[in-house]
């Protein structure tokens, strides 16, 4: 994204995937073009929409809120889960899939990610992860998602298949939506816009830059509230002047949306929940290192946390290896409403599921940890109407497995996205398979 002027708003974050014939040509810069066309040539086809009803029968349904059923149906229709249970009517029409010895569990949720927003880190032309300026609530980060990123496939194969790509590198850096990890184009992807407005709160380590920051983030706030009441007194007046990022933070002061405050340590965590009552509005924070230090604070004031990775090392010397595979325990016995987002970085969001079972190794309750990559994240975001657990309306976004959904060497047999039934093809499986065929070769 590059903007003539800073802060020049605009209505959304441009893809820089599409423009590389018109400046780039020769060099290394042939290679990256090829790189990508070739991407877009091995992407997994989409699944079409779901046109006849599905019957998976004779498994272990994990609904996650209404505990299991052994041997049990579950049935889905036009992308809507229509009935479970034991004893279930299925329709004559219906494809049935027998699921003996196996389970069900609903797809894993990524809470915060760069996936569909960043292809190679290395690479400025395939990432769109932020705008120029400090002050961008406009931005949309969903409109940037790219549907045929190679990194898409290999989350929905492994159960991930509801993310949420975020804006970053401003100050008000714009609005987060859910999407779903399988689809033509991002507007056929996205489950849900408007989640939340990402800040991410500055650096404490120079006061006075400290300082500067947060009176620019407050002069926001104060400009958008003043907008607000000047648009709301000229309701009506064509002639009132429209300004696109003060409109996009009116649900914000209006608490129809929360703020989502990315931290990184204790005193930022402190000052900016001081910050948010003393604003009035509605937080989630975003976090890992020192979350436990306020856990008692953070559910007092009922703060939802999206924790970051738990697989870490010691942020600090004195700390043992284990502190940060302990917060998801510390958190769930203080009452904290949390979910766990694992690894942000867009190559990694199929490894979710290794922070939530290294949480359950490390003291959370197993049932716990499970809910902490479902519904607990469903909740958060606002979106458990839809996804995070296996119930009778609910979109038909699960998995069959060939055993516990957190143990790592557990295998996704099928995963179905709103009932769509995805291709279980990534490109580690391509790439899998074509070494196998070398080695098969060099062993005749």
């Amino acid at each position: 994204m590059r903007n003539k002027k800073p802060n020049q708003a605009y209505p959304i974050m441009k893809m820089k995937y599409r423009p590389f014939s018109l400046q780039l040509a020769g060099g290394p810069w042939i290679f990256i073009v090829t790189l990508f066309l070739a991407t877009s040539m091995w992407a997994q086809t989409p699944a079409p929409p779901q046109d006849v009803p599905v019957a998976i029968h004779g498994a272990t349904i994990h609904t996650i809120t209404q505990g299991s059923i052994e041997g049990g149906t579950i049935v889905f229709r036009d992308g809507k889960i229509t009935a479970l249970g034991t004893e279930v009517d299925i329709p004559g029409d219906a494809t049935l899939i027998d699921a003996s010895g196996k389970h069900v569990y609903p797809g894993f949720i990524q809470s915060i990610s760069t996936l569909g927003l960043m292809e190679i880190a290395r690479i400025q032309e395939s990432t769109d992860l932020q705008e120029t300026g400090d002050i961008n609530p406009n931005i949309r980060a969903h409109m940037a998602f790219h549907p045929v990123s190679e990194h898409l496939p290999v989350a929905a194969v492994h159960g991930v298949t509801t993310v949420v790509p975020l804006p970053r590198g401003s100050l008000i850096a714009g609005r987060a939506a859910a999407m779903v990890t399988d689809g033509w184009t991002w507007e056929q992807m996205t489950l849900r816009e408007d989640l939340g407005m990402v800040i991410e709160w500055p650096s404490m380590r120079d006061a006075s830059e400290y300082k500067e920051q947060m009176q620019l983030l407050r002069n926001a706030f104060n400009q958008a509230r003043r907008y607000r009441k000047a648009r709301a007194s000229a309701a009506g007046n064509p002639g009132h002047p429209y300004d696109i990022r003060w409109e996009a933070m009116i649900p914000v002061l209006a608490g129809e949306m929360p703020v989502w405050v990315s931290t990184g340590e204790l005193r930022q965590i402190q000052a900016a929940m001081a910050w948010a009552e003393e604003e009035e509005l509605s937080m989630v924070l975003i976090g890992s290192r020192d979350m436990d230090l306020v856990a008692r604070q953070l559910a007092a004031r009922n703060i939802p946390v999206i924790l970051r990775g738990v697989i870490s090392g010691p942020a600090r010397q004195w700390e043992a290896y284990s502190e940060a595979y302990k917060i998801p325990l510390r958190l769930h016995e203080a009452g904290v409403n949390f979910c766990i987002a694992g690894d942000a970085g867009a190559a990694s969001t199929y490894r979710i599921h290794h922070h939530a079972a290294s949480a359950a190794a490390f003291g959370l309750p197993e049932e716990e940890a499970l809910k902490a990559i479902t519904i607990y994240p469903a909740r958060i975001l606002g979106i458990d109407d839809l996804v995070g657990s296996l119930e009778v309306g609910k979109d038909a976004t699960l998995m069959i497995t060939d055993g516990n959904a957190l143990e790592l060497w557990t295998r996704k047999e099928q995963v179905f996205i709103q009932g769509r039934r995805i291709e279980m093809m990534d490109k580690h499986q391509r790439l899998y398979e074509h070494y196998l065929k070398k080695h098969e070769q060099e062993t005749r």
